[in-house]
């Protein structure tokens, strides 16, 4: 990464550009789906694989200075629906996954209520609101398997302190039905299986596999940076990064994973009181 990264200011786009931007993309997805004539992963098998992959969890509540705690609970409303479209799905040697796809679009007609939704620096409310918590936790959880990411989409913008933070940050993955997907594909040779569940207070997944892993992986960050830009904002980068390590713990490699770059959207002086 270059440390003297630069940042273009961000341009305030007008609502009819991105009215009609947002359908292009989505229109354009949709002849991605159609024409694309890889196999996909469909199949969901309630029992679960017999080897454990990785697991991990994510809180359910997470108090955000100035956001209404009522968007949180209807994201847990909206994180129960996705998840019973994910649980249990199967990932077949040469299939992919892709996120949308199979979770469908997320519509108050389907029961989805009005979580947060990110929005160019800031957020506002609607259907569906909040499942990148879901598509982060899914993200996270890949790059801890040999599973290929096709597709992942960071987060443009850093529009929150950090606030017992456990995950290097931009680690994760952004979401927007359906342009900006997370796509996984099984080039092993055994199956994979996903499996999602929400208990009272935490977001929870697995991968599963049929064998135990070759190998097990250590994710981390290096040249975390903070800089502040000509026009007066500032940039959060990082290098996201993982060792790859044998049964009998030695290190088989350490490659670069992704490169994020986020306009800050609070003082990088500010602490988490």
């Amino acid at each position: 990464m270059n440390p003297a990264f630069s940042a273009m200011k961000p341009i305030r786009r007008s609502r009819m550009r991105l009215f009609f931007g947002k359908r292009y993309f989505t229109w354009k997805r949709y002849g991605i789906w159609l024409t694309n004539s890889r196999k996909r992963a469909t199949r969901r098998e309630p029992n679960a694989l017999p080897e454990l992959a990785f697991s991990h969890a994510t809180p359910l509540l997470r108090r955000l200075r100035g956001v209404d705690m009522q968007l949180q609970h209807n994201k847990i409303v909206n994180l129960r629906l996705a998840a019973a479209r994910l649980d249990g799905l199967m990932i077949r040697p040469g299939e992919t996954f892709s996120y949308w796809r199979t979770i469908g679009k997320p519509s108050r007609r389907k029961g989805y209520a009005d979580g947060m939704v990110l929005h160019y620096g800031s957020y506002r409310s609607g259907p569906g609101g909040g499942l990148c918590q879901l598509s982060n936790l899914i993200y996270w959880m890949t790059l801890h398997t040999p599973l290929t990411v096709t597709e992942r989409h960071r987060h443009s913008y850093d529009v929150f302190p950090d606030e017992k933070r456990t995950q290097p940050f931009g680690s994760g993955a952004t979401c927007s039905y359906n342009y900006l997907d997370l796509g996984i594909r099984n080039d092993t040779d055994q199956v994979y299986q996903l499996k999602i569940w929400l208990d009272e207070t935490h977001l929870q997944g697995e991968w599963r596999c049929e064998q135990t892993q070759l190998y097990h992986y250590e994710v981390y960050e290096s040249e975390h940076a903070i800089s502040l830009q000509p026009w007066g904002g500032y940039v959060r980068s990082n290098k996201i990064r993982r060792k790859i390590w044998t049964r009998s713990g030695e290190r088989a490699g350490d490659e670069a994973v992704a490169e994020n770059h986020a306009l800050m959207m609070y003082s990088p002086l500010l602490t988490n009181a």
